[in-house]
């Protein structure tokens, strides 16, 4: 087993007793708090993202109606302490894949909890170098195809193009909503990798036809929050009206889990609303969900 150089938090995620609590050594999956915030372009906060989601997550019940369990069980999380981030962004993106490399590497699942959506390029480095047909699931408003923007590389705008920088990444995005007219030549010229399901088509969405490209890659679920309409997830920096709710997204997670192996995930873009709680429930929940659902089929 590596030696992590920073430790287990010593409270999980979910409301259990302490001898129920795995060790690093015999967990099963492991959720990485990463609150990096350093391109955010509209509203702030999501540095606070992950220390919502960790004290939301007693709140969560833990047993599943879809699966029928406590699907803790299965997925058996510990939850590292945060990290000291570095205030370098493309070196904290070094930073977390480094962490995600060692989590890998001790044959665990990895689940972020961000921070922005810049995470996403230093976390799906070790996939892309481990497996040669990666695919991304990917939930949210924007495109996020920029090539930079506001004159960094590596920002929350560009999250997803800097992931489809290695040839061998898929991309499904779904709720997508907003795009700006310089992401559309690369939309256009990589749409052989690229499957967008845009929300306002969300009525006619065939669920079969969302997965395909998923059938057999590893795959990685990115979620943005601000996926969800803005109506259901207003504790976000970039919110957007006519967005994605509860069940719409969970029933593509599901069938995605039940068609791939989901190899690793992260949820970010949760910007804490002080004083109110259900954004940060969400959020806890939907943690809870991906890994209910990702260890129900493994």
């Amino acid at each position: 087993m590596s030696n992590l150089p920073f430790d287990v938090h010593p409270e999980g995620f979910l409301d259990l007793e302490p001898s129920e609590y795995p060790s690093y050594q015999d967990a099963r999956s492991v959720i990485i708090p990463f609150g990096l915030e350093a391109s955010v372009s509209y509203g702030k906060g999501t540095s606070k993202g992950p220390a919502a989601i960790l004290a939301a997550g007693p709140q969560v019940e833990l047993f599943d109606e879809v699966l029928w369990k406590e699907p803790h069980h299965d997925f058996q999380a510990v939850v590292l302490s945060e990290p000291a981030i570095n205030p370098s962004l493309p070196l904290a993106l070094d930073q977390l894949s480094g962490i995600v490399s060692r989590v890998l590497d001790d044959g665990k699942f990895p689940l972020v909890l961000g921070g922005e959506h810049a995470i996403t390029a230093g976390s799906i480095r070790p996939f892309v170098q481990r497996y040669p047909d990666l695919a991304i699931l990917h939930f949210d408003a924007h495109a996020d195809l920029r090539d930079g923007y506001d004159g960094q590389h590596y920002s929350h705008a560009a999250a997803l193009r800097r992931c489809l920088d290695a040839p061998n990444v898929t991309l499904v995005s779904c709720g997508i909503r907003n795009i700006s007219a310089e992401e559309i030549p690369f939309l256009e010229a990589n749409r052989h990798r690229i499957h967008m399901h845009w929300a306002k088509d969300k009525k006619n969405w065939d669920l079969n036809d969302i997965i395909a490209p998923l059938r057999g890659r590893p795959t990685y679920i990115t979620f943005d929050v601000d996926g969800f309409d803005a109506s259901l997830m207003p504790a976000t920096g970039t919110p957007e009206p006519g967005g994605m709710f509860w069940d719409e997204a969970l029933d593509i997670i599901h069938a995605a889990c039940q068609v791939t192996e989901i190899v690793g995930a992260d949820v970010n873009e949760l910007a804490p609303i002080p004083g109110y709680h259900t954004c940060d429930f969400l959020a806890a929940k939907l943690v809870f969900k991906i890994l209910g659902l990702t260890f129900a089929y493994k």
